[in-house]
């Protein structure tokens, strides 16, 4: 055995030794499988595969929306799923059919920064849209907005929370925490008003419970009631190199700035020293986000100790050079 492939060995053992092995509920298809469906996308079509998504009609603005992020094609095949769901319940009420109501309490399932959030706002407005939401926001929340200091407290705070998303989405961040501090921790108290509340306001807000995969899993054991409440679940894989590159990229046009081609290269290589050293706490996108605000800072001093007596061009103004790019 070389040297290498023991070093191997002892990066994984150590991984292990951090958190548990994953056992992932898949709900839809997994992303690794894309090379395969990718050879089957022609038959999938003929079938009438959701991947085949229509370029126009009502869709066609919310497919814009999507378009918008890269990756994640599970998570906007289900975001069709919903919207086609929710589409053929108005023609059916039109036509004088039955059209129960569905529940859409949803889990996300996944790492930092693999765009949680950013679904579950156009989530909020495509449910907007639809007419199932009065409103259309979203209320984001965490441990610390739902538990109080005392009994009673955590319940009222929860309650106003709730209140508050009313006609909207209530997306409660590593949902998990409020199950860590066992029976006397006030955090069961929240998971107690949440799901009465559930009950109390049904079909007049959606909740969302976000967080890493396997906390969540253990969560959702926490209270028997829980995982039926939940009918939607959604995985967030991460973000593959190339597809953090382009998200980079596209932030740095955002920003008016721009990566020159040796500085993409180095780039690339932080993101893939930092995703093997991060294993199962790489921040994907958030990281990215991070690297390049930090780059522009560099940027900066550096413009300014260039061109201590004046403006410098507006190339420059915009380049983010190889030395701007710095870890964390």
């Amino acid at each position: 055995m070389n040297v290498k492939s023991s070093a191997s060995e002892a990066k994984e053992a150590t991984a292990a030794s951090k958190r548990p092995s994953r056992q992932i509920n898949v709900v839809l298809r997994n992303s690794a499988d894309t090379d395969s469906a990718s050879n089957s996308l022609q038959s999938a079509e003929a079938a009438g595969n959701v991947k085949s998504l229509p370029q126009s009609g009502p869709w066609a603005e919310w497919q814009k929306e999507l378009d918008r992020m890269i990756g994640l094609d599970n998570v906007k095949e289900l975001v069709y799923e919903i919207y086609a769901l929710l589409q053929i319940m108005q023609y059916r009420s039109e036509a004088s059919l039955q059209a129960q109501a569905h529940v859409y309490h949803m889990i996300f399932k996944g790492n930092p920064g693999t765009g949680k959030t950013t679904v579950a706002r156009l989530l909020a407005k495509l449910f907007q849209s639809m007419g199932l939401l009065a409103k259309g926001h979203l209320v984001e929340v965490e441990r610390a907005d739902l538990v109080g200091e005392y009994i009673g407290h955590t319940a009222q705070k929860t309650r106003e929370l709730v209140k508050k998303s009313l006609g909207g989405v209530l997306f409660v961040d590593e949902a998990y925490s409020l199950a860590r501090g066992g029976e006397k921790d006030f955090g069961k108290e929240a998971i107690d008003t949440l799901v009465k509340a559930m009950e109390d306001y049904k079909n007049q807000f959606i909740l969302i419970l976000a967080g890493y995969t396997v906390e969540i899993e253990t969560f959702l054991l926490t209270n028997p009631g829980l995982p039926s409440r939940f009918p939607i679940q959604m995985e967030f894989p991460d973000y593959s190199i190339d597809q953090l590159v382009q998200i980079s990229e596209s932030m740095t046009r955002d920003r008016e700035y721009t990566l020159l081609p040796q500085t993409v290269f180095k780039l690339r290589q932080l993101i893939t020293q930092e995703k093997s050293d991060a294993v199962y706490d790489f921040s994907n996108a958030r990281f990215v986000r991070n690297v390049l605000e930090r780059a522009i800072r560099y940027q900066a001093v550096r413009l300014l100790s260039q061109h201590p007596n004046g403006s410098p061009g507006r190339q420059e103004l915009m380049s983010l050079r190889p030395e701007d790019i710095r870890g964390l």
